[in-house]
């Protein structure tokens, strides 16, 4: 089990990276990627603090801690240079905020990040077939969201990724400790978005060797 979209007090989680991490080790985490909110203000001061956990953490934990981060509310023409800068900085999983129903994010977000390559496209909401398209081609993962608000268009997001071969990934989006999934709750998030079992077992497969390097 892992998730790749997390949230710890380097934004609005209410964890520490340490507790966060004790957490999902309990629940039987093979990796978990904490991606907190960012823009140009924030980024680097972020990403030095979740890589310095890293480096702290990994070699006394079970569960391995990849430092991420989420391009939150950024506009769009700012996405590509925001998706770089966060590599360079060492971000080994670059979540892009994706225009979700629950909140206003701005029109052409989901393009900017699919086209800048972000690694996943989190929540995207009534994504477009050209987009999803995209996403099939560049090789973004499109989230499947656990959580409350984001996840009203999952089963619209799992519909158009079958139908184009777009990758998937299930996420919590975590903010606080009663938010993260079991390996059985996240399954259930899957099969109410329209997945079959079969289908969720092959994601998590086709990501976790995407992410984690294993199959």
């Amino acid at each position: 089990m892992f998730d790749l979209h997390c949230h710890s007090i380097f934004s609005d989680g209410e964890l520490i990276p340490a507790e966060l991490l004790r957490r999902v080790t309990v629940l039987g985490y093979e990796a978990v990627a904490i991606t907190d909110h960012a823009d140009p203000s924030n980024l680097d001061l972020i990403l030095s603090r979740i890589r310095r956990a890293a480096e702290e953490l990994n070699g006394v934990s079970s569960c391995r801690l990849l430092p991420g981060i989420e391009i939150t509310h950024v506009p769009p023409p700012l996405i590509p240079e925001m998706v770089k800068r966060a590599r360079e900085l060492g971000a080994e999983i670059v979540v892009v905020h994706g225009e979700t129903l629950a909140e206003p994010v701005a029109p052409g977000t989901n393009r900017a990040a699919l086209e800048a390559g972000a690694d996943i496209l989190a929540h995207p909401g009534l994504i477009s077939e050209e987009e999803v398209r995209l996403a099939a081609e560049k090789g973004v993962f499109l989230e499947i969201s656990g959580r409350k608000g984001h996840c009203l268009a999952n089963g619209h997001v799992v519909r158009l990724a079958r139908k184009y071969g777009a990758p998937l990934v299930i996420n919590s989006d975590g903010h606080a400790p009663g938010d993260f999934l079991t390996r059985e709750e996240a399954l259930a998030v899957g099969l109410g978005a329209g997945l079959s079992q079969e289908e969720v077992e092959a994601l998590w497969r086709r990501a976790r060797e995407r992410f984690l390097g294993g199959s």
